[in-house]
């Protein structure tokens, strides 16, 4: 995980890797007789269908991570939709408990701009700690409210708040859910071999020519893994919903 959440550095090595590959290919190829005819039928049909399983492997694990990235960005849409509504539903609990709610809403907004953007893990760390202390402080000034004055009303204030909790914990669980390591194990397996036969089926050493597979397969495993990681690639989610909330609560 330490090297998919470095999209740049998985880019080198992956390309490292794969042209070592078309090497040992082309060293494995130095030492064998010419290919006959029917060694040369075959030998087509293999590197066809290994250029083909690749390609529906890459295919699939893009189309996962993809998935994966629009979850999230659905999910900071529907966190800041959630906070939003709560805000306003605070109007309906007494004025002192509104007050403070509406105070400590402002500060979660906060928090929750802050885990979209940091990228350092203490950081990360600590604006969980936070998250966790607000979420108990909003849960208290609600519940305790309600218990004081029992409504529809109240209990209309408690049911938003229950969304604002939630929210986040499922635009954490989506954080958490990644490409499966297996799934990466099988791309890198299949592309080596791929590339072991691209060595192995060149009549001469041209550098040009078998550095262009490892370097197709290396930026799109790159572009994977960028998609695929919240924090450490260059396509992030940003959170505008949440920005757009916290101006909206600070003119109110």
């Amino acid at each position: 995980m330490l090297i998919l959440n470095r999209p740049l550095l998985l880019f080198i090595l992956t390309f490292l890797l794969l042209w070592l590959s078309a090497w040992i290919g082309m060293i494995l190829r130095s030492r064998r007789n010419q290919f006959s005819e029917h060694m040369r039928s075959d030998y087509s049909v293999i590197v066809g269908a290994t250029l083909t399983l690749l390609g529906l492997l890459i295919g699939f694990t893009f189309s996962m991570a993809t998935t994966r990235f629009d979850m999230r960005k659905t999910l900071e849409e529907e966190e800041a939709n959630a906070i939003g509504t709560e805000y306003a539903r605070s109007d309906l609990l007494p004025a002192q408990d509104s007050a403070r709610l509406q105070a400590l809403l402002r500060q979660y907004t906060g928090l929750r701009i802050r885990f979209y953007t940091t990228r350092d893990q203490t950081d990360l760390q600590r604006i969980g700690a936070e998250t966790s202390k607000i979420q108990s402080q909003l849960w208290t000034t609600v519940a305790g409210a309600a218990k004081l004055q029992p409504s529809p009303l109240s209990a209309l204030a408690s049911s938003g708040m229950n969304d604002v909790l939630n929210s986040q914990g499922y635009t954490q669980a989506a954080w958490w859910n990644r490409i499966p390591i297996a799934a990466w194990l099988l791309m890198f397996l299949i592309a080596a071999l791929a590339n072991v036969l691209l060595g192995y089926g060149m009549h001469d050493k041209s550098t040009v020519l078998y550095v262009i597979l490892p370097l197709a397969v290396s930026i799109s495993f790159f572009l994977i893994a960028d998609i695929d990681s919240p924090r450490g690639g260059v396509i992030r989610i940003q959170p505008q919903n949440l920005y757009a909330l916290a101006e909206s609560l600070k003119a109110q």
